[in-house]
């Protein structure tokens, strides 16, 4: 038997779970890096830790028969997939959130009937690209399209979006956004769901009677608040250049470069929480300021940044080589360009296997398919087109590629075979018994930009400013 464990906002709650349960784990807290687990109540069950996205996938494919997860990545999958083999077993009555669809405060829309009316086209931005798009055809929206991201869909809205779907704990958190929620169309605890074919194949009778839920608290559903004329101050009017800064792990050393460049950004800085979410006393930056007129700055995923600028929602931005490459292989004739090497946040992009894999390079990898001791190659990776790029180059005729969400090296050997990943020191990989068969590139901080020129002369001046600022502190 195998059951899939959720990291990040589930882990806690969770772990309680399993100890009230008795199944005997170790090692199962914020604090540990391991991602095997073993139950001394059943010996023969196989446990492992993912990202809470890659669950359902994880358990709809049939590697796992169970797994827990949050409900709102259940139906984000069921209603691409409603004939997939992934069955809900049961609420476990933690881990309450709620799907909201939200627009900045001074949109002047106030309830999803009048999104049609007030906006010509509606851009739709989530990480919850399945759910977002079910939601727009229910509204008979006449024209919208959704821009799919990593997170931090709160600060999106109004300049880059007009709506955002996102998950909330509590309601009253949009203000500090400026945003208003105009829909609640999802409530989401974590679930315990299982394989179809697995469940009536396996006989998981006894483990499903240890799972048993938190007693389910009726809470009373928060009203959303009364939209009013003037709740908000005006937007900012006037030209402004758009700038993107990274959170994650390239924030601090991004900060430090910033200073160095004499920019005097205010508020970028502070610990970042799970999964590259700021910390709660943190919410504020992602919207620092600037001593620069005109500039107008977001934090976001560097992930998403490419995107952003070829869709002209940011004229500059800082992310790293690797998700520009990642971009670039999907879409070559982007008109997204690097303008600048900034040269820290470096690291090598990697083909790994596990140790015990008798293969040392990609062509002994190639020989163990055309041999029959592998029937294919399954590719894990958050760099799905990198990925898909390094597997026809290599002729990698039988393989699957395999998109993951982050703790991409947990996958291995067990449900992938190969990954691209991307490390600084290769220590993890080594505490993970995994080696390096090839090195496909470095990668360091860049800083991007649309290849068409500036429209006016003012936004030509200030992104020349920023530019030259950067350009020396990198040199």
């Amino acid at each position: 038997m195998k059951l899939a464990l959720p990291k990040g906002r589930l882990l806690k709650d969770t772990a309680a779970l399993l100890e009230r349960a008795g199944l005997g784990l170790a090692g199962y807290d914020e604090q540990s890096r391991s991602y095997r687990l073993k139950s001394s109540r059943f010996p023969d069950l196989f446990l492992k830790v993912f990202q809470e996205r890659d669950i359902p996938i994880q358990v709809a494919i049939g590697n796992y028969e169970l797994g827990i997860c949050g409900l709102d990545w259940v139906e984000e999958f069921l209603v691409k997939y409603p004939s997939g083999d992934l069955e809900r077993v049961r609420d476990l009555g933690y881990g309450r959130s709620d799907l909201y669809v939200v627009a900045s405060g001074h949109a002047g829309v106030s309830s999803v009937e009048e999104i049609n009316d007030g906006f010509d086209r509606v851009r739709i931005v989530s990480e919850y690209q399945n759910l977002a798009e079910s939601f727009a055809l229910r509204q008979r929206l006449r024209r919208f399209s959704i821009l799919p991201i990593w997170g931090a869909g709160e600060i999106y809205p109004p300049e880059s979006a007009d709506l955002a779907i996102i998950a909330e704990t509590s309601v009253g958190n949009f203000a500090s956004y400026a945003l208003v929620p105009l829909a609640r169309i999802l409530t989401s605890r974590a679930f315990l769901i299982a394989n179809r074919n697995g469940l009536a194949k396996a006989d998981l009778s006894e483990l499903l009677a240890y799972l048993q839920p938190f007693e389910v608290e009726t809470e009373a559903e928060t009203p959303l608040p009364a939209i009013t004329a003037g709740m908000f101050e005006k937007a900012t009017q006037g030209e402004k250049i758009r700038l993107a800064l990274p959170d994650g792990h390239l924030l601090k050393a991004a900060a430090e470069f910033l200073d160095k460049a004499g920019l005097n950004i205010r508020g970028y800085s502070g610990e970042m929480g799970e999964g590259g979410e700021c910390g709660e006393s943190e919410k504020a930056t992602r919207r620092p300021t600037i001593d620069l007129p005109g500039v107008m700055i977001k934090v976001i995923r560097p992930q998403d940044m490419p995107l952003q600028v070829a869709n002209e929602n940011f004229d500059l931005a800082i992310t790293g080589e690797d998700w520009l490459n990642d971009h670039l292989y999907r879409f070559p004739s982007s008109p997204v360009k690097e303008i600048l090497k900034l040269g820290f946040g470096k690291v090598t992009v990697v083909a790994v296997v596990s140790e015990d894999l008798p293969a040392r390079d990609t062509h002994e990898l190639r020989d163990l398919v055309n041999g029959g001791l592998l029937p294919t190659i399954r590719v894990a990776s958050e760099y799905v087109n990198i990925a898909d790029k390094y597997a026809r180059d290599h002729h990698l005729a039988r393989c699957k590629i395999i998109p993951t969400w982050g703790a991409s090296e947990a996958f291995l050997p067990e449900d992938a075979d190969l990954l691209i990943e991307n490390t600084e020191t290769g220590e993890t990989l080594a505490k993970h018994n995994l080696k390096v068969i090839d090195t496909l590139f470095e990668s360091s901080a860049c800083l991007i930009g649309n290849e068409n020129p500036p429209e006016t002369d003012f936004k030509r001046e200030r992104i020349n400013y920023i530019v030259e600022a950067l350009r020396q502190a990198s040199s």
